[in-house]
């Protein structure tokens, strides 16, 4: 016989489990996540996790009946003064409403826990001796990880193993350093880190991994490689980075709740092909 359904459970019980996986205190002050819509008393059974809410996820969760949606990335970062239906964001604030499915956004408190975004990358790079590298507060906790690789390698071979475990995109791991190098010491921030590029353990690191580096901080930090040693870079993509932690997110939600629990399989990265020149 299949397995019994869970019975639905009021999103406030939802919304505690969560905040006790995801701690809203471990945000960066800058952020804004938890519920975005939604009633407490909304009766959830289904849950879709996702990195982005964008029109066409929101509308692949509502397909698949999910009362409420988890998504990494807050819809509401900053400010709006409209969320009439000729924006996107009031699109999808008004497609979750006619649908009937919540919304929360679980950012750089779900960055920070142990089990986060940035150590779900590490673990995949199988680092030893992690720990992170801005800690919070609570043990265990903070942004980044800083380890050691189980076997020295060219930088090469490690852009080229990132690549192989991060899901397609169209403009795969970039990489700034001597491709025959050997690497041993990693530092990794998933999502965008370029605040941490001076931070003494990653310029202490072999290698540096991370999304969103700007020319400017990028090209700064390897001519300070030149005088005074540093890390060589491999920038990857945001979403491919951050895409990495939503199983694990689903395992956490579904051993808590004990409601279904499904992933988004939508590549939510904007960028969407990349021109190589050809000829001379």
């Amino acid at each position: 016989m299949p397995a019994k359904a869970a019975a639905a459970r009021p999103l406030s019980e939802v919304l505690d489990i969560i905040e006790n996986l995801w701690p809203v205190s471990g945000a960066e002050e800058w952020d804004a996540p938890g519920l975005v819509v939604g009633s407490p008393d909304h009766a959830v059974s289904s849950i879709h996790v996702m990195v982005d809410a964008t029109i066409e996820s929101v509308a692949e969760a509502l397909t698949q009946g999910a009362d409420l949606i988890v998504s990494h990335h807050p819809l509401l970062l900053r400010g709006v003064t409209s969320v009439a239906e000729s924006t996107y964001k009031g699109r999808i604030v008004a497609d979750l409403i006619r649908g009937g499915a919540a919304l929360y956004a679980a950012h750089t408190n779900a960055d920070v826990v142990p089990t986060g975004t940035s150590a779900q990358l590490a673990d995949l790079l199988e680092l030893l001796d992690q720990s992170p590298i801005a800690p919070s507060t609570t043990p265990g906790h903070g942004l980044g990880r800083v380890g050691t690789l189980p076997t020295p390698m060219s930088l090469y071979e490690l852009a080229v193993k990132v690549g192989e475990f991060l899901p397609q995109t169209a403009v795969g791991p970039v990489v700034a350093g001597d491709p025959e190098a050997i690497v041993s010491s990693v530092a990794l921030c998933a999502g965008a880190g370029d605040s941490l590029l001076s931070h003494p353990l990653v310029t202490a690191s072999d290698v540096y991994i991370t999304s969103d580096l700007r020319h400017h901080p990028a090209s700064e930090s390897r001519e300070h490689a030149l005088i005074a040693g540093g890390p060589a870079l491999i920038n990857i993509s945001h979403f491919a980075a951050e895409w990495l932690w939503l199983e694990q997110a689903a395992e956490e939600l579904r051993g808590a709740t004990g409601l279904s629990v499904s992933v988004s399989d939508l590549n939510t990265d904007p960028w969407t092909f990349q021109v190589h020149r050809v000829g001379g």
